[in-house]
């Protein structure tokens, strides 16, 4: 699983050879960006899904933020953010929502329905849906923060849990081909 992971992961050299990332060359080539563990890989799914609700296109840069600041997997962190897109994030914003109703009772007593895609293009749309959640206020911001925070948890700890499953797995079969030899 993890030798075809690395298959797309550009190399050292690849980083060192554009122009564009050679001022941050010694930052971008730190070892632990690049490796792949279990640490790493279950940090870098907890920034991307933690930063994959920053509203704009600003979560891929979010996460590649995180995973400088925790040296985790950088490719994956960025990667994870994907979870979001048109046709996810609104109902990921309606439960954030609803999670901050719950936590801060009475902010806002009704819903407002999101604005619907309509003929004026998808840089309008955009624009409407930046202002329709602008709208919503205090139970958004703490929704977010606090689905954000959850989903980086839950993230975390299943990816733990799976490569550990997959190791103890190995670990067996590796024993009892030991045993039939």
């Amino acid at each position: 699983m993890r030798r075809h992971i690395l298959k797309f992961l550009p190399d050292h050299e690849a980083i060192r050879g554009n122009r564009w990332l050679a001022p941050f060359e010694n930052t971008l080539l730190h070892p632990r960006l690049w490796h792949l563990n279990r640490r790493s890989a279950a940090g870098a799914v907890a920034a991307g899904l933690f930063c994959g609700l920053i509203p704009g296109p600003l979560q891929m840069l979010g996460a590649a933020v995180c995973a400088l600041i925790f040296r985790v997997n950088l490719p994956l962190a960025m990667l994870t953010t994907l979870y979001t897109n048109p046709f996810t994030i609104v109902p990921l914003y309606i439960v954030a929502y609803a999670i901050g109703q719950w936590v801060l009772p009475g902010a806002h007593e009704h819903f407002v329905a999101p604005p619907e895609p309509g003929d004026a293009g998808l840089i309008a749309w955009m624009q409407a849906l930046i202002d329709w959640m602008l709208g919503l206020g205090a139970p958004l911001a703490v929704g977010l923060v606090l689905l954000a925070a959850g989903l980086a948890l839950a993230g975390y700890l299943l990816i733990r849990a799976t490569w550990r499953i997959y190791l103890v797995r190995v670990w067996h079969q590796r024993r009892q081909r030991h045993r039939a030899t």
